[in-house]
């Protein structure tokens, strides 16, 4: 009967500590639908992108060393933060830009429609793994790949914010 009474106090002592939320490495701002109501952001964490459909892509780099990268269409972040694609990619919303931004502040732009399968062939993968492995921290957490590019000048590294705006109005 102590025993028992030990156990019930030893468990009742014991405190339930949550799990910490996984740490957010990725945030998009600015998806708005063909109404042009601009959406809540939409934050993800590595975990999060381990959890979607993944692609890979085999590239020769600079050095000219072949690498296989591999993690989530860039299409596919934006179909989930609610950004329109396909048929519904028309309109207004063509002079929308994707501005990608590295922790160093290093930016790079898209056009809307060269992110979308429906209007491009190219594919604009957001990478998380090269050859099997965690990018370095040099390249990581994220770094944007373009395999069909033919420079890596815009394969931005250490990637964490992506903007959705649309170019001013020109002056006439």
């Amino acid at each position: 009967m102590k025993s028992a009474a030990t156990l019930v106090t030893l468990l009742g002592c014991m405190a339930v500590v949550p799990l910490p939320a996984a740490e957010p490495v990725l945030r998009i701002e600015g998806a708005s639908g063909r109404d042009g109501v601009v959406k809540a952001a939409l934050v993800f964490s590595i975990e999060d992108l381990a959890a979607m459909p993944r692609v890979t892509a085999k590239v020769r780099g600079r050095d000219n060393k072949e690498r296989v990268y591999e993690g989530v269409l860039l299409s596919e972040l934006l179909k989930r933060s609610g950004q329109p694609q396909g048929e519904e990619l028309r309109g207004s919303l063509l002079a929308k830009y994707i501005l990608a931004i590295a922790h160093d502040g290093y930016r790079v732009l898209f056009s809307l429609p060269e992110a979308d399968p429906g209007f491009s062939d190219a594919r604009i993968i957001v990478a998380d793994m090269v050859d099997s492995k965690t990018l370095p921290d040099r390249e990581g957490p994220l770094r944007i790949i373009i395999p069909s590019e033919k420079r890596e000048a815009r394969w931005i590294r250490m990637l964490e914010k992506i903007e959705i705006t649309e170019s001013p109005v020109p002056i006439r």
